[in-house]
């Protein structure tokens, strides 16, 4: 997020507008996390085959039934485990994602025409998410020339080299997941559970942390603070402990 981004999502925490909170009051409950999302929004969701994911909060989506969602991720999990659930019940229209392969339903539904999947090479799907939210038009990137992946796609030589412009993706809501989050939003993530986390908390309009533990403001040494809580507008306590 650049400067004038970080100023305007200030003002509006200032103004007041669409909030009935304090700016320093961002810990609410499962429930209120899952009504932020609505039929039809566009969703990042943290994790790597559900490690990192956010589970409490989306375990609620899928208690709400919420539909006709599109899903950012690096994938769909497996059937019975995050949004892995999600797609067992039909809840997204669209999906964009690195592989779809532990997850037998996704590709079911995918054959029979009832979720459009657009597959993403990993580190494509990373940077176009970095894009979106460092505020680029896009990203330059070898990977795919010669094959599917660049049918439909700008392409451009740069010293004899050929490359796809990979447009950048922003979702309404981005739902992800802390190890230690303190209570102005700073998250400190838990090894490799990292993963997507912190691009995805810069590239929506709005991010709601799902923290292992909650704690007071100084308890994280700022050098291990990934994620400032500038990007935070609000943290749910979670019931999962896998990262």
């Amino acid at each position: 997020m650049d400067s004038r981004a970080i100023i305007e999502r200030e003002c509006f925490y200032e103004s007041g507008l669409g909030q009935t909170r304090k700016k320093s009051d961002k810990i609410i409950t499962v429930k209120e996390a899952a009504s932020y999302v609505k039929d039809g929004s566009v969703l990042m969701v943290g994790g790597f085959i559900g490690v990192g994911s956010p589970l409490t909060i989306i375990d609620q989506i899928l208690k709400n039934g919420t539909k006709d969602l599109t899903l950012i991720a690096n994938d769909t999990v497996v059937p019975d485990k995050g949004t892995g659930k999600m797609i067992v019940n039909k809840q997204f229209k669209k999906i964009i994602v690195s592989h779809i392969g532990t997850n037998p339903e996704t590709g079911k539904q995918m054959n029979a025409g009832e979720l459009e999947v657009e597959l993403v090479p990993q580190g494509t799907l990373a940077e176009r998410i970095r894009a979106g939210g460092s505020g680029l038009g896009g990203i330059l990137t070898p990977t795919g020339i010669g094959t599917e992946i660049e049918e439909g796609k700008q392409k451009i030589t740069i010293n004899g080299k050929e490359y796809l412009i990979e447009l950048p993706l922003r979702a309404d809501i981005a739902l992800i997941k802390g190890y230690r989050v303190d209570k102005k939003g700073n998250i400190y993530y838990n090894k490799a559970a990292r993963n997507f986390n912190p691009l995805m908390a810069m590239a929506a309009d709005l991010v709601i942390v799902e923290a292992d533990e909650i704690v007071e403001v100084g308890e994280i040494n700022p050098n291990d603070v990934v994620t400032p809580g500038v990007f935070v507008d609000y943290i749910v306590k979670g019931g999962n402990i896998d990262g």
